[in-house]
């Protein structure tokens, strides 16, 4: 499995822009579909973006389309949420997961699809 790394996060005020990177360890990373979750205080883990390991698919929660974009650079080892019109209900810990796969089309929006998971970033929007 790879080890997953998430920076990126911090403090931004409401209506601006983060992006956070995911880098990967290991030689497999090109065959890993990719997510990015997120928690808020008090909130079960919910779902934010995935990407397949092509890059081809892309999968986005109602709550960030329009506004976040999911991209990957295999070449890397990296994947990227780019985050803009950030507001308050953004603010939560992120995470990146990974999980390999047989098709480069595949994506998956369920945690429980994943088997490596990153320690997490903080993103506070301020008001």
């Amino acid at each position: 499995q790879v080890q997953l790394v998430e920076s990126g996060g911090g403090l931004v005020q409401a209506g601006g822009s983060l992006r956070l990177s995911c880098a990967a360890s290991g030689r497999t990373f090109s065959s890993y579909a990719m997510g990015w979750f997120r928690q808020a205080p008090g909130k079960e883990r919910e779902f934010v973006a995935a990407i397949s390991w092509s890059g081809g698919r892309t999968a986005y929660a109602d709550s960030v389309k329009g506004r976040f974009t999911i991209s990957r650079d295999n070449a890397l080892n990296t994947a990227y949420l780019l985050m803009n019109s950030l507001n308050s209900e953004d603010t939560a810990v992120y995470y990146c997961a990974g999980v390999p796969t047989a098709l480069g089309s595949n994506y998956y929006t369920q945690a429980r699809s994943y088997a490596s998971w990153g320690q997490g970033t903080q993103v506070t929007v301020s008001t």
